[in-house]
C-alpha cells in the first residue's frame, strides 16, 4: 500500500525533544520562542504567536478583534470544520462565498456579492496549500474596512506573488500531525500588527501580562516546548519539503494529464503552492463515481483522501442556526462530488509515482 500520508521525523527530532524533557522545562518557553522567531521569518511575517492547536489559532484571531454578535465573518464552504467552528466560538455568524474549481479557493466575485452592512471579516481558506486570489480579497477588505483572517492552516510557506500566506491580515496555521510542518498538535498566528500580537499573548497566557497580572479575562492557549522542539528541526529543511512535493506534484500531473475525465491540479500563475494534497478532479468524463474510484485504488494499493466530501455546514450540528447563513454555492456543491487527494509526500519514491499514474490510468480504462 502506498499511503496518502507519512509522518517519519528524524533524529534531530529526537535529540531536541529529549534535550527539553532533560532540561525540565517542558511547558512554554524558550524553544516556542525560538520557534515563533523562526516561523515568522519563514512567512515574513513580523510576529508569531504560538497556541496549542489550529483551531485555537482561528479562535483567537477572531478574539482579538471583538466581534460582536451578529457581525458576520465570511469563509469558505469547502474547507474542515474547524474553520466554521472557530467562527461560532468567537459569536459571530458564519457566510460563504463560492469557489473557483481552479484552486478550490473562495473568488473574490462570490465575496463581493456576499459582503453586507454586518460583514467584519474575511476568512479566505488557502486549500491544499495554495493561496486564494488575494489582490481581489484584499481590494474588497480595503474597500470596506474589513479584517482579514487567512485560514492558512495547510499553506505554511506557501505565497502570493512573492508575499507570504499569513501576512496579508491575521494568519492561522495549524501544526497537525499530518501537516507538511508538524508539532502532533499546534498552531500559530501570524501578524505585523504590534497591538493585535501582544494582545494574542496576553490572551494565551489566561490574560495575564506578568504572573497574577491579569488584564483580561483570558485562556490556557498555550504551546509547550515539548511540541516545539518536534517543529524547530524541521524548520531548517523546510525548502527542501517543499521542492520536493512540487517536483512530485509536477511529475502526477504530467501522468494524469491525459486520463479522461481526470483533471489534475495546477499551481496558478503568481503563486507558491506548497502542495499539502495533490488533488484531482474525477468528472463525468471518467465514466466512474468518485466513490467507486476511491474504492478502486484502495483495493489496487494506493491510499487516497477525500477532502471533504460534504460542504462544511452539511451537517446535522450546523442545519437550521441562526448564525450560519446558507445559500447556493453551485461550485463548491460540484467540486464535494470530484475531489479525490492522492500521495505527494515526500517519502514517494519515483517507483511509487509511477505506480499510482498507472493505477489510476488502469481504473478510469476500465471504467
Amino acid at each position: 500500500m502506498i499511503p496518502i500520508t507519512v509522518v517519519e521525523l528524524g533524529p534531530e527530532v529526537e535529540r531536541l525533544v529529549l534535550e527539553t524533557l532533560r532540561s525540565g522545562g517542558i511547558a512554554q518557553g524558550p524553544r516556542v520562542a525560538e520557534f515563533e522567531r523562526r516561523f515568522a521569518d519563514l512567512v515574513g511575517a513580523k510576529h508569531a504567536v504560538a497556541v496549542n492547536n489550529g483551531t485555537t489559532s482561528l479562535i483567537a484571531s477572531l478574539a482579538v478583534l471583538d466581534l460582536e454578535p451578529g457581525d458576520e465573518v465570511i469563509t469558505s464552504p469547502f474547507t474542515f470544520v474547524a474553520t466554521l467552528n472557530a467562527i461560532l466560538a468567537a459569536g459571530a455568524t458564519a457566510r460563504f462565498a463560492d469557489i473557483s474549481d481552479d484552486d478550490f479557493n473562495i473568488t473574490a466575485a462570490s465575496v463581493r456579492s456576499t459582503v453586507g452592512d454586518r460583514t467584519r471579516v474575511l476568512m479566505p481558506v488557502h486549500l491544499y496549500g495554495q493561496t486564494a486570489d488575494m489582490d481581489g480579497i484584499t481590494a474588497i477588505a480595503s474597500e470596506h474596512g474589513l479584517a482579514i483572517v487567512e485560514d492558512a492552516a495547510q499553506a505554511h510557506g506557501a505565497t502570493y506573488r512573492g508575499r507570504g500566506a499569513g501576512t496579508f491580515g491575521l494568519g492561522s496555521f495549524s501544526f497537525y500531525a499530518t501537516k507538511n510542518l508538524t508539532t502532533g498538535e499546534g498552531g500559530i498566528v501570524t501578524t505585523d500588527d504590534d497591538v493585535l500580537a501582544d494582545r494574542l499573548r496576553v490572551l494565551r497566557n489566561q490574560g495575564m501580562r506578568a504572573r497574577y497580572q491579569y488584564e483580561v479575562a483570558g485562556n490556557n492557549w498555550r504551546m509547550t516546548d515539548l511540541q516545539a522542539a518536534v517543529g524547530l528541526p524541521q524548520l531548517s529543511g523546510y525548502d527542501d519539503v517543499v521542492v520536493k512535493r512540487h517536483a512530485n506534484a509536477t511529475r502526477l500531473a504530467a501522468g494524469l494529464a491525459a486520463v479522461p475525465g481526470i483533471i489534475p491540479p495546477r499551481q496558478l500563475e503568481g503563486r507558491r503552492h506548497v502542495w499539502h494534497q495533490f488533488t484531482v478532479r474525477v468528472t463525468r468524463e471518467a465514466g466512474i463515481e468518485r466513490d467507486e474510484f476511491v474504492a478502486k485504488l484502495g483495493e489496487r494499493g494506493i491510499g487516497c483522501g477525500v477532502y471533504y466530501p460534504k460542504l462544511v455546514f452539511d451537517y446535522e450540528p450546523y442545519r437550521n442556526r441562526h448564525d450560519v447563513i446558507i445559500e447556493e454555492y453551485p461550485v463548491a456543491e460540484r467540486i464535494v462530488t470530484e475531489v479525490v487527494s492522492l500521495p505527494v509526500h515526500t517519502h514517494l519514491t519515483d517507483s511509487d509515482l509511477d505506480q499510482i499514474v498507472e493505477t489510476v490510468a488502469d481504473v478510469i480504462g476500465a471504467a
